[in-house]
């Protein structure tokens, strides 16, 4: 429920009626469902939908209509990565300064996506390549079909393995061993195997993946946005901390926690044998 508007610090916002340039976006229910819209070409990303991306991410830090994020293709696929004649050709004979201020950016996109408070949901089908994979990868849950194609395609066209944080991430998610096959191959993980090494969370048909995504985004809107929140920026924080700096962080975090109404509310409800109605504050 968002908060009356006399009662905002100066950086809070609504985003529902955000108009988006370069990609779909639409809120309902606490839910944002962000679409990359160019099925003709299998939705690959352009300089300016990297840096509109990165600015909505970023945004949605201070959002406060904005529970939960859904990330979806049009068209049956997910995301080619970077467009090849409007990323890739261009990038060809740039001095290393600007190339730098380029992968610098797209880096940035991944940060926005790990440091906004919201859960992001992946619904991942048909192609997911290149940079396509990496927003996959950023987000926190991936939910996929049988014919989805996930591929860090990266040494195919002679670079490194290490983008926009995979060589960090990717391990974390399904193992050194099966993410260094990925970054030295740039071969495809079809959907069954990419469920049976834990990088989907589960499988769907192509018909529901898009539903079940928005479902489940819908099931975490409904609960204590605010400890969600810092639920993931603990899952992000304590991938660089010890057991014992983490359990210090833990009861830190919980501590604040406890200090929010939806704490009180959950306990009243369940004194009085009902389902709490949690508002995210």
């Amino acid at each position: 429920m968002p908060l009356d508007p006399s009662l905002r610090a100066g950086n809070r916002r609504s985003l529902a009626a955000y108009a988006a340039q370069h990609f779909g976006w639409s809120v309902q229910h606490g839910v944002a469902t962000i679409t990359l819209n160019r099925p003709e070409r299998k939705n690959p990303l352009t300089f300016d939908s990297y840096a509109e991306l990165r600015d909505l991410f970023e945004q949605l830090r201070y959002a406060d209509d904005v529970q939960a994020v859904v990330l979806h293709g049009a068209g049956g696929n997910f995301c080619s990565g970077g467009d090849v004649h409007e990323i890739i050709g261009p990038l060809i004979g740039l001095p290393a300064p600007e190339l730098l201020m380029f992968t610098r950016m797209t880096g940035a996109l991944v940060k926005a996506m790990r440091h906004c408070p919201q859960p992001v949901i992946a619904a991942i089908d048909g192609i997911c390549a290149g940079a396509g994979a990496i927003l996959a990868m950023a987000s926190d849950m991936r939910l996929g079909t049988a014919r989805s194609k996930t591929a860090f395609l990266f040494n195919r066209v002679g670079l490194a393995g290490c983008d926009m944080g995979a060589c960090a991430m990717l391990p974390r998610l399904i193992g050194q061993g099966r993410a260094s096959e990925l970054l030295y191959t740039g071969r495809a993980l079809d959907g069954e195997e990419a469920a049976l090494w834990g990088f989907l969370n589960r499988l769907c048909t192509p018909e529901e993946v898009l539903e079940q995504a928005q479902a489940l985004a819908r099931e975490i809107a409904q609960g204590p946005s605010f400890a969600n929140g810092i639920t993931k920026t603990m899952l992000h924080q304590e991938w660089a901390m010890g057991v014992d700096e983490a359990i210090e962080s833990e009861a830190q975090a919980q501590a604040l926690c406890m200090l929010t109404e939806d704490f009180s509310r959950a306990y009243h409800a369940f004194a009085e044998k009902r389902k709490p109605v949690f508002q995210g504050n």
